[in-house]
């Protein structure tokens, strides 16, 4: 693969074998092996800065685990960008997974990952040596998997719903006030919320790095994808990534291409965000408060919220700018009211220009085996 392909990275550790105490020369045996695609390291630096890391079991003759890590575009488009193979999720695997995959596929700062609360991705994550801590990354915990801790650890089905639903929230006087809820109940449930820390599982509080993500759901995706390929050997595993990739990629660029050549400047996704946007967009008073146009107060009519926009910061009190990087309705009102263009405040990303670099580069026929260079 890497012959073919120059800048695909693979990583294999190996291990000694012993006889009765004794090294066997020259036979080593296969820990885990570490693998990402070129076209797919270049697909990350075009997404969005958020990765999403799991494990799944392989099944069969070959015990073991799964590591898949996986981005998403600009139309919500799932693109897997690592694989691993493990004999187990322990600290050290976790660690060689994780150190390959900051080396060679997420070289860039400010970088979110979500993942399980696994201890053994926390040990790992506490070695790197803040490669996967901020500022460089912010590390943050699945919604799904929390709430499945909450319930183990209280057994309280009844408030596992407020607990989840409180995760949820975008600003911080909406989680304040769901988090007094929590806590008339029972101090201890808040008091076991709080130990986690608020940036690893409350939307309004992560600074913006899930972009709106609070599971690793697009993982699963994949992983369900994979089934019927986890009992290969591993050259049959790798292989058979390698294949759907190439479909992938070459399905997805015709798509995208097809879309910029129809005029279409941005994504699907980010298109239908803004339309919704317009549509509550009426019946807004805009009141302008500095002489730059950056800082703004709007009303709405209708329910008589007030909420500041600052457009230098892209910012907004409602907190649905600063999750997903499109206008919010606020926005779109005052941009419409001072005929300001709104579309200088979509992020890059849902550029329909962007999503075709995410699957710009071409997988390259392996070809026979036998053809081969022999490798040592």
């Amino acid at each position: 693969m890497t012959l073919k392909m120059p800048r695909s990275r693979v990583q294999i550790k190996m291990l000694p074998v012993y006889r009765e105490s004794k090294k066997i020369q020259g036979v080593r045996v296969m820990r885990c092996i570490f693998w990402s695609f070129y076209p797919c390291i270049v697909a990350f630096r075009h997404c969005k800065p958020l990765v999403q890391v799991d494990g799944t079991h392989l099944y069969e003759k070959y015990k073991g685990a799964l590591l898949v890590a996986v981005a998403q575009d600009g139309n919500q488009n799932i693109v897997p960008i690592a694989f691993a193979i493990i004999e187990g999720e322990i600290a050290d695997e976790w660690e060689f997974f994780l150190t390959n995959f900051r080396r060679y596929v997420v070289t860039i700062d400010g970088v979110g990952i979500i993942s399980d609360c696994h201890t053994s991705i926390d040990a790992a994550i506490a070695r790197s040596n803040g490669a996967w801590s901020p500022p460089r990354a912010c590390r943050m915990y699945c919604i799904r998997h929390i709430g499945s801790n909450f319930l183990r650890r209280f057994k309280t089905p009844y408030l596992h719903k407020l607990m989840v639903n409180t995760a949820y929230f975008r600003t911080e006087q909406e989680y304040n006030k769901n988090h007094q809820r929590l806590k008339e109940r029972v101090e201890a449930y808040t008091q076991w919320c709080d130990e986690i820390g608020v940036e690893r599982w409350v939307l309004a509080f992560d600074g913006g790095h899930r972009w709106g993500h609070m599971t690793t759901n697009l993982v699963e995706c994949i992983n369900s994808f994979l089934k019927g390929a986890r009992n290969l050997p591993v050259t049959a595993l790798i292989l058979s990534t390698f294949y759907w990739l190439n479909e992938l990629f070459t399905r997805k660029n015709t798509k995208a291409h097809e879309c910029l050549c129809n005029g279409f400047t941005y994504s699907e996704f980010a298109m239908k965000r803004v339309e919704e946007s317009f549509r509550r967009a009426g019946n807004i008073v805009v009141n302008r408060f500095d002489r730059r146009n950056e800082m703004f107060e709007v009303c709405e009519i209708q329910y008589g919220n007030i909420y500041t926009v600052n457009l230098a910061q892209r910012h907004c009190d409602c907190g649905h700018f600063q999750v997903e990087r499109l206008p919010c309705h606020h926005m779109l009102a005052y941009c419409a009211n001072q005929c300001l263009d709104w579309q200088v405040y979509v992020h890059d990303v849902y550029k329909m220009s962007e999503i075709c670099k995410v699957y710009r580069c071409e997988f390259v026929p392996m070809d026979d085996p036998s053809t081969w260079d022999r490798s040592e």
